[in-house]
């Protein structure tokens, strides 16, 4: 049950997914459950020079219509129609989020006679950093070239851009309209006006710590009395040509390697993290809005717990930050870590964030952490940014209802500095909870536990 503190009950009424696995729960779980590795080739990193090829797009996510779930007819006409104002990261999340909605049985319930006040449901999403496409610059770019600048007879190209011309000439090579695909508080936008949603609103831009801000943030929002219906989920990806480049710069990336066993999660022998995207909601609700209108509950929101820490220097400190993250949010469930059924890892398969997870997991467990099972969806489909947090918590949820947990690929050599209990199998059970954790390079952490619903 939930802490004393925070009374209200809150449960999960509906999901939605878009990942590398597939656009659906079954497609989701079919994926895990067969140990199924969605790390491919990416065609579109030849002559870009970029030391890496290998990620995970999800495929089946096309940015048409009928990917965003079953719409009634002026819904789907209005999502079609600003298919335009949106990139890619956008539609997916608007996506995971339709189709959470439709799961949820909210899809048509905006009526007059709806079984939900529309002031009385709200949004929280989270996304990462939205950055252009190069290509959507690059005529306004040059259009601004001093082409006078250049030295034919050497063959060399040395135009400068003239920064006085951008506003004049750069401009008007720009689509109008072109700000509103990049705003990261576009998903959460849209989805309220399709859905009118009139509720809380908000938008975290928390990296891979977004998600599970995000659903935290959903949960107090009910708790509190501030609504009865909130979407909380996220989106991301690493599959871009500028994110590609910081990614390379600044992180461990799995290189020279078989696609289907470049994410090693806290195997000893792992070599980097992966490329992936995605996005992920779920459909939060106070135990007394789904009872009444009848919802199918599928789980139980139990603690939320977030932490940042940085050294004097600046410096991440992500154990640290992890581990407070995962005792606030065991504390705000009231479970000790014997109670815990499992634990969704961030599972990064870098050298360092994977050690570093594994101390906070050791810190917040204590000799529980060598026994607790222990899965890493980030495995089957590499990092999908802000919306790994989401998609993973989904996947544990599905776990917890199929009675079973999926295995973490490619672990097979144990490391020392990793004493977790990678799971292996495909009969471990699940148990009746679990805890999801995410943090991000820059040592933000969240963390949530989730518990089976029992009826009670």
């Amino acid at each position: 049950m939930a802490s004393s503190s925070q009374s209200r009950r809150v449960v999960i009424t509906g999901m939605g997914v878009i990942c590398p696995l597939g656009n659906t729960l079954d497609e989701l779980w079919s994926g895990l459950s067969e140990r199924r590795s969605a790390i491919g080739r990416l065609e579109w990193v030849d002559g870009r020079g970029l030391s890496t090829d290998l990620g995970a797009p999800a495929e089946q996510f096309r940015g048409e219509i009928d990917d965003f779930g079953p719409l009634e007819s002026a819904r789907k006409k209005a999502i079609r129609k600003a298919l335009k104002l949106m990139c890619r990261e956008t539609q997916m999340g608007v996506a995971a989020a339709q189709r959470a909605l439709a799961h949820a049985g909210l899809v048509d319930e905006t009526t007059p006679d709806g079984r939900y006040e529309p002031e009385r449901i709200g949004i929280v999403y989270g996304s990462d950093y939205m950055l252009t496409d190069p290509d959507e610059l690059s005529a306004a770019v040059a259009a601004c070239l001093d082409t006078s600048a250049g030295d034919a007879a050497a063959g060399l190209d040395r135009r400068r851009f003239q920064y006085p011309r951008w506003g004049g000439e750069g401009m008007r090579q720009m689509t109008p309209l072109w700000l509103l695909k990049y705003l990261p508080n576009m998903p959460a936008c849209h989805v309220a006006i399709y859905n009118d949603l009139r509720g809380p609103n908000n938008s975290l831009t928390q990296r891979e710590a977004a998600s599970n801000a995000a659903i935290g943030e959903a949960l107090r929002t009910i708790q509190r009395g501030s609504a009865e219906i909130m979407v909380a989920g996220a989106t991301g990806t690493r599959i871009h040509p500028m994110k590609a480049v910081h990614a390379l710069l600044l992180e461990e990336t799995a290189t020279d390697v078989p696609p289907e066993q470049a994410c090693r999660p806290f195997d000893r022998n792992r070599c980097g993290t992966v490329f992936g995207e995605g996005a992920g909601a779920v459909i939060l609700e106070s135990l007394e809005s789904a009872q009444r209108r009848g919802a199918k509950i599928l789980a139980e929101v139990l603690g939320f717990g977030s932490s940042t820490v940085v050294d004097r220097q600046r410096v991440a400190q992500r154990d640290r930050a992890a581990a407070n993250a995962l005792r606030l949010a065991l504390a705000d469930a009231g479970l000790s870590p014997a109670q815990i059924g499992h634990v969704h890892a961030h599972g990064l398969a870098t050298h360092s964030a994977d050690a570093d997870e594994a101390r906070a997991i050791g810190a917040a467990f204590g000799d529980r952490a060598r026994d607790v099972p222990t899965v890493a969806a980030k495995s089957n489909f590499g990092n999908l940014g802000a919306g790994c947090g989401a998609v993973e918590l989904v996947a544990s949820v599905l776990a917890l209802h199929n009675g079973r947990l999926f295995p973490v690929l490619n672990y097979t050599t144990p490391d020392p500095e990793c004493p977790v209990r990678a799971v292996t199998r495909d009969d471990e059970p699940a148990g009746q909870n679990f805890v999801n954790l995410n943090f991000t390079p820059q040592g933000q952490a969240t963390a949530i536990v989730v518990g089976a619903w029992d009826g009670r």
